[in-house]
């Protein structure tokens, strides 16, 4: 060998042991932060800052044991085709995780003790005309064998052909409806053209009963449908179960400087949000949610399977459970399992055990 070859011998192997430590380093990126992936393949983009507060709180929340995933929501998209006034799930992306992430991570929560999924958005129904949620679906039922598994939708991209190939895999499908006066639900932001939302509704209610899903509804009150009377038209659809949201702020999605909304003009008291109930107390199919008992008895996974921490009135993420696992990002959602069992979070959830005359 070369004297000349020698002298570079060292700079050689110091520029191979930077590739290899750099491939390691690669590696482990995306447990440091979330990678955005295409549906075709893994691509490395900009991950959104996850505005995670350190201090106090969160080293106790470290010491406490992790709560169970009994019931969880996963938000896998964000993107939706109707404008609510006041969503506080917005679309601040357009990621949705590639549909083999999504399973692997939930046959993760399976093991850590969930007995209920529900998909939710965004509009569930916008990723591939369906086909997205009806897979995760048939895999949560079929191969995971879940007890319950839901879905929340605005109920205007779904069709018969839907319930006739994924129907038999879905216990509920829940459907947000907030006024029965279309011009109200326009003023809201659930109007769609020529598309009425309540005649919609009604045909929803229709092939739940000829393919056998359990039939909800939810409906999130605010300023401009606070004084409505629904409890006929609620009686004559005979849901399952009527979720009555009052209309909730969180900071950088429906309020603040950085939010895609300006939810302050929907929001209603404590007291007219009693006044509502009150006169909707002889639906017997009511299930009412304050704004306390939703930021902190709801276990919300985000598009990058992220926990959302609510109790300081904005949504803060947790590390991936792709990444970290279920037991150690869970301790950072802010989840208090004894406020989810107090608002009568489980309940009869699997249409095999519901006495529903479909």
């Amino acid at each position: 060998m070369s004297l000349s070859a020698l002298v570079r011998l060292p700079l050689v192997l110091a520029r191979a042991a930077l590739e290899i430590l750099r491939g390691r380093l690669g590696a482990l990126c995306w447990s440091l932060s979330p990678l955005s992936l295409s549906l075709h393949g893994w691509r490395r983009v900009s991950a959104p800052s996850p505005a995670v507060r350190a201090g106090p709180r969160r080293e106790q929340e470290r010491d406490e044991p992790s709560p169970t995933p009994t019931s969880v929501n996963y938000h896998f998209t964000r993107q939706c085709n109707y404008k609510c006034g006041f969503c506080f799930h917005t679309a601040k992306t357009s990621f949705v995780l590639p549909l083999e992430e999504a399973k692997r991570g939930l046959e993760m929560l399976k093991g850590a003790g969930m007995e209920k999924i529900n998909f939710s958005g965004g509009e569930p129904f916008l990723q591939d005309r369906g086909e997205f949620v009806g897979q995760l679906v048939q895999f949560c039922k079929q191969e995971l064998k879940l007890p319950s598994v839901s879905i929340v939708s605005n109920g205007s991209l779904i069709r018969e052909r839907w319930f006739k190939k994924y129907g038999e895999y879905l216990d509920i499908l829940a459907i947000s409806c907030d006024s029965f006066d279309e011009n109200v639900n326009v003023l809201i932001g659930r109007g769609q053209g020529k598309k009425n939302h309540v005649e919609n509704l009604h045909k929803l209610r229709q092939w739940c009963r000829e393919y056998a899903v359990a039939f909800k509804i939810n409906s999130v009150i605010n300023r401009f449908n606070v004084e409505e009377d629904m409890n006929e038209q609620i009686k004559a659809l005979n849901p399952v179960r009527w979720k009555v949201f009052q209309c909730l702020l969180i900071e950088g999605e429906n309020s603040g400087e950085d939010a895609l909304r300006e939810a302050e003009k929907f929001v209603i008291s404590n007291e007219d949000f009693e006044q509502f109930l009150d006169r909707h107390k002889d639906v017997s199919c009511l299930v009412p949610e304050s704004n306390q008992k939703m930021r902190d008895s709801y276990l919300i996974l985000d598009e990058y399977m992220r926990f959302l921490n609510c109790r300081n009135g904005r949504k803060e993420p947790s590390k991936s459970i792709l990444d970290v696992g279920v037991e150690a990002a869970i301790k950072f959602s802010g989840f208090d399992e004894h406020m989810f069992l107090k608002r009568g979070g489980k309940y009869v959830w699997s249409k095999a055990d519901m006495k529903l005359d479909w």
